[in-house]
């Protein structure tokens, strides 16, 4: 199987695949599925995205743009009576299913790899499990007295190349002025106060995330494009944190008027996270603990975390080498992740393997990018290598969660359909198809009314054509 396995890998295709051999197969997949699709009226994109979390208290802390809302959550668990048992998300980006459920009675665990993300969810149990009076009072002051203006010390802010140059001078003196006085609080306060700080790092600095990376503004001096980018005001630290700190505070009271702090009139479930890739994680679980799954991979999008996510992932310490070897660990859906011997990492994964080999219309796409690189017609030559990547990882994925689910258990998946060269990227029937083989019966793939249209240079070649945006409900055989 391992043999057959990475002789598919570097073998190029023994005859052309046509996009009218993808089409035709798309269809019959589609002809498989056709009960099972559903578009639900009452999704939309804002729920499915971070855009619902925005003005949600506690949520809205800090913008990490590919969550999805608690009100989806909110929604499914409604719309299946679900009021009890564990749930496990092993991607669990900011923790919003987590806390989501965890409001409802629901243990939670989650997996999660980026330590940007694994910031945002430790520092809100922090603030939810345990902080004091005493320490609502710290971030009160820091809100309205701003010490580090005060401190004659500085601690010097970490750098990576792609950060260099990222704030104005006056900014960066702010910031590692800042980061030297919090070090005179208590560790927690010192977690928040950490936490206040990534919440406003691109809000002060000459950048902005746009998409697949960092845009940066021309008053940085550095070039960027034909057209200069203007990303607006620049805030000074000071209103920035304040700004911040004070949110969180109102938060806070608003949640609880009585001490300021979460909610204890009911019991809320547990959250535990476990940092780390999934792909190591998900192996050490037990067999049939969860009751439940709700997550969101990374998309088959060619998004990089570790460039948008740059500002903050050196704050918190990496070096360029650490994002590197982040990249790497990371589920493939960048050009530059290489393919991982899966094998070697769980010889368990024969037969996610051999799930993936059997997808036809997965092996027609593969072959028809691995012609187009032939024939020099990929903008890059990383794209066959991703998304054969994405799909034989997210295989074993899917495997190991139905082995850790109860039998019966409900699975959600929020996922995005793509297209590269001219062919649409069937993500939501592949994987569907592929969970069928995996302990899976796939109960529905709810559409949202509105789809995604593809990228203006891909419309320019290959005409519009909308992409699906759906959320998966399989159940465990």
């Amino acid at each position: 199987m391992l043999e057959l396995f990475e002789a598919r890998q570097i073998s190029p295709p023994s005859q052309e695949s046509t996009l009218d051999e993808i089409d035709h197969l798309d269809s019959e997949l589609f002809l498989h599925f056709s009960d099972k699709f559903k578009v639900q009226t009452s999704l939309t994109r804002t729920m499915v995205s971070f855009q619902a979390n925005k003005t949600k208290p506690v949520y809205r802390w800090y913008k990490y743009k590919e969550a999805f809302s608690a009100s989806l959550v909110e929604h499914f668990i409604n719309m299946y009576n679900i009021t009890r048992g564990k749930l496990l998300d092993p991607f669990a980006g900011s923790g919003t299913a987590l806390f989501a459920v965890s409001a409802a009675g629901i243990d939670a665990a989650g997996i999660e790899l980026l330590p940007v993300a694994q910031q945002v969810i430790s520092t809100r149990i922090c603030l939810e499990r345990e902080f004091t009076a005493k320490d609502v009072a710290a971030l009160s002051r820091w809100a309205t007295m701003c010490p580090w203006e005060q401190s004659d010390t500085r601690e010097i802010l970490s750098q990576v190349p792609i950060t260099y140059g990222a704030y104005p001078a006056q900014t960066l003196d702010a910031i590692e002025h800042y980061l030297a006085a919090s070090k005179q609080e208590t560790e927690l306060v010192q977690s928040v106060l950490l936490f206040a700080l990534m919440c406003v790092l691109e809000s002060v600095s000459f950048t902005r995330k746009d998409g697949q990376y960092l845009r940066w503004d021309h008053r940085s001096g550095r070039r960027q494009g034909a057209k200069p980018f203007n990303k607006g005001r620049i805030l000074h630290l000071r209103q920035a944190i304040s700004s911040k700190l004070n949110e969180i505070l109102l938060d806070l009271h608003n949640v609880n008027n009585d001490l300021g702090l979460f909610p204890t009139v009911h019991n809320p479930g547990s959250i535990r996270l476990i940092g780390g890739s999934c792909l190591d994680i998900l192996p050490t679980l037990p067999n049939g603990d969860y009751d439940i799954i709700f997550t969101s991979p990374p998309y088959c999008n060619r998004y990089d975390y570790t460039r948008t996510y740059a500002l903050e992932l050196a704050l918190l310490g990496m070096n360029e080498q650490d994002i590197i070897r982040l990249r790497q660990q990371m589920l493939s859906a960048t050009v530059e992740n290489r393919a991982k011997d899966l094998i070697q990492t769980n010889e368990q994964w024969a037969i996610a393997l051999e799930a993936a080999d059997k997808q036809q219309l997965l092996q027609t796409i593969l072959a028809y990018l691995e012609d187009q690189k032939l024939k020099g017609k990929l903008n890059n030559n990383g794209i066959p290598r991703m998304v054969r990547g994405y799909f034989y990882e997210m295989a074993c994925v899917i495997t190991e969660c139905s082995r850790v689910m109860k039998p019966d258990a409900l699975l959600f998946m929020v996922n995005d359909n793509v297209r590269y060269a001219g062919a649409s990227i069937s993500v939501d029937m592949i994987l569907s198809h592929i969970a069928e083989s995996l302990g899976f019966d796939v109960e529905n793939i709810l559409v949202l009314p509105n789809g995604k249209g593809n990228s203006s240079q891909q419309m320019g070649k290959h005409g519009r054509d909308e992409l699906r945006k759906c959320v998966y409900v399989w159940r465990k055989k």
